[in-house]
């Protein structure tokens, strides 16, 4: 039994499926499966069993749920006392869903490291239903997104959602835009728009949008750079699309019910659970620097899924 074994079990426990544990690991299905198997046969037990809404947790995985946890858990909280006795710089691993990881987080980190060095900061974009799961396990100490209560969560950061095309749009001209009318357009999304946890999400299922008019883009400035072209209608956060709208490469579609506020938020595992670097993020958001990183509007920055290992690293 491994330390390998023990936490794809748990991701596929907490998750309901292999192929979202093998996402949130960076590694491919078979991989998992393997992990799985091997764990299986060391316990005697099937530990979860394939069901038709995913993966249901036998009796003896249930129990094992909150054991291999807490050794996962271990695991992390060793490999921090290794790196404070070598003298490391302290490790921060926040995730994000994708229109945060893109607009808003990294310019935040980079503030957070020019104030509070030396620390390490990992940034990757994970889905919000992923989130909780990362973590619980702290394979994750921040998710900066949707709230995602019973997580310790707090409001960051107030923005406006607007529906926004190009100027040669057939809705651009428009007084008025019901929702109705909306259904019947190709929405042009980032991940976080095929994500229904998210609000992007809630409202693509509100509108009953059929998949097949939902085109996913890398990034949300992508898919803005797609209606602008004048390919479909796209979900815009207001002062993010200001300055194109300003500039006339994009019109803000006056529909129905918008501009819509709303809150991201940071989530972070309770004060007794989650790293120091973890309490003095949260602490930062409420600094005016935070404030002014959070709210630069000066272009994006591409971030990679998230995966456990070091990726993306920024130094103070």
């Amino acid at each position: 039994m491994t330390l390998t074994q023990l936490e794809a079990f748990v991701l596929v426990a907490r998750l309901g499926s292999v192929k979202a544990a093998a996402q949130v690991l960076g590694v491919s299905e078979p991989a998992v499966s393997g992990a799985l198997a091997a764990l299986r046969q060391h316990l005697g037990d099937p530990l979860v069993v394939r069901a038709p809404g995913g993966m249901d947790v036998t009796p003896g995985g249930q129990r094992l749920v909150p054991i291999a946890s807490q050794m996962v858990n271990l695991a992390v909280e060793a490999e921090g006392a290794i790196r404070r006795a070598q003298g490391a710089p302290e490790l921060l691993r926040v995730v994000a869903t994708s229109t945060v990881a893109e607009y808003v987080a990294r310019p935040l980190l980079t503030a957070f490291t020019a104030r509070h060095g030396p620390v390490e900061a990992t940034l990757g974009v994970t889905t919000a239903s992923e989130m909780p799961a990362l973590l619980h396990e702290r394979l994750a100490d921040v998710g900066l997104g949707p709230p995602l209560p019973p997580l310790e969560t707090t409001a960051m950061m107030r923005y406006r959602l607007v529906v926004v095309a190009g100027p040669r749009h057939c809705l651009a001209s428009s007084a008025h835009v019901g929702l109705p009318s909306l259904a019947d357009q190709d929405w042009l999304v980032d991940a976080s728009g095929a994500d229904p946890a998210t609000e992007i999400g809630v409202l693509l299922a509100r509108l009953a949008v059929p998949e097949s008019r939902i085109r996913v883009f890398p990034s949300l400035g992508a898919a803005w750079t797609a209606a602008a072209e004048g390919e479909g209608v796209a979900p815009g956060v207001a002062h993010l699309v200001a300055h194109d709208v300003e500039r006339g490469r994009l019109v803000v579609l006056p529909v129905e019910g918008t501009p819509i506020d709303l809150l991201w938020h940071v989530n972070t595992a309770g004060a007794d659970r989650r790293s120091p670097m973890a309490t003095k993020l949260r602490r930062f958001l409420d600094t005016p620097d935070a404030m002014h990183a959070m709210h630069r509007a000066d272009g994006s920055v591409p971030v990679s899924r998230f995966r456990p290992p070091v990726y993306v690293t920024l130094w103070s």
